[in-house]
């Protein structure tokens, strides 16, 4: 029997992808086609709000949040082409959130993330069920899973990513010790890692990330995001205060702060205060519709 020998190919690929990193596996063998991906929108909001308008879809060029973008086509698990542009580097592409390469004839599944990106960040796309942020923090995260048949004549695909994580925003209402140099917030749930077909997240062991010191107007204001084990969820977030030398000052529990998918919840209160009982939580209207909750 005439055994197919695969090959792994990173290059650039003049004649099938001409500018992104790309991995591809395939049969040199097997009839290609071209396939031509455009990101034409992301879904910034996906319900009314109570005024009854619908917010609408942002252009991935518009929103410079998204600073990576990840493609990659399956056949089954197993990955046949991957390839990542990042904005800050135009030698990734030649127009962001567009895409051209050949594909062997075939039925695939095609899955897009963008991302926001810093230095450091490290995102593992490994299929269209695990996709992970192994660094500190897990970014803004958009992301579209569809399935793409390539027959003879290509394939030209316009895909919308929706939003798939939280945000949880914290922010004191009195000033800031001088001592405190960082802030450290523990999540008792969720993760940093999610199911791309899904949007859910995979690990609901919940993580700790630790923030500079950020101040605004003498007030405290950070936020992280988190992916989520169900489209709604409530967890216990642990706030710490600690100095330059990682010495913990002060520690907050916040039991059943109430966490959506692309909703940011505001977590707002005397932080620094220690006659202070009571901290607000507040859902921003700038996602989705308004929901107030005191604690």
């Amino acid at each position: 029997m005439k055994k197919y020998v695969f090959l792994a190919v990173i290059a650039l690929l003049a004649a099938s992808c001409s500018k992104e990193t790309v991995n591809e596996v395939i049969n040199p063998e097997q009839p290609t086609a071209p396939v031509t991906v455009r990101v034409s929108n992301l879904s910034i909001s996906q319900e009314d709000l109570p005024d009854g308008s619908t917010r609408a879809a942002q252009t991935i060029e518009s929103y410079d949040n998204v600073g990576a973008i990840d493609l990659a086509f399956y056949a089954g698990e197993t990955e046949v082409f991957k390839t990542t542009q990042l904005r800050s580097n135009p030698s990734t592409y030649t127009t962001f959130g567009e895409f051209s390469c050949n594909l062997p004839i075939g039925s695939y599944t095609m899955v897009v993330v963008g991302r926001g990106r810093s230095d450091g960040d490290v995102f593992v796309l490994t299929s269209p069920t695990a996709a992970s942020y192994t660094s500190e923090r897990a970014r803004e995260t958009f992301c579209a899973t569809q399935s793409v048949t390539v027959t003879a004549a290509g394939a030209d695909i316009s895909v919308t990513m929706n939003r798939i994580m939280a945000l949880l925003n914290i922010r004191s209402t009195d000033a800031v010790p001088d001592d405190v140099a960082t802030i450290r917030t523990t999540y008792a749930a969720g993760g940093k890692s999610f199911n791309p077909t899904t949007g859910l997240a995979t690990s609901n062991a919940g993580f700790v990330v630790t923030n500079s010191r950020h101040v605004v107007d003498g007030k405290l204001n950070v936020g992280n995001y988190v992916f989520l084990a169900t489209d709604e969820q409530t967890m216990t977030i642990t706030i710490e205060a600690l100095d330059a030398g990682n010495n913990v000052l002060l520690t907050k529990v916040v039991p059943n702060v109430p966490l959506k998918r692309n909703r940011k919840t505001i977590l707002s209160g005397a932080l620094f205060t220690t006659s202070a009982s009571t901290a607000t939580i507040q859902v921003e209207t700038s996602w989705l519709e308004d929901n107030t909750v005191n604690i």
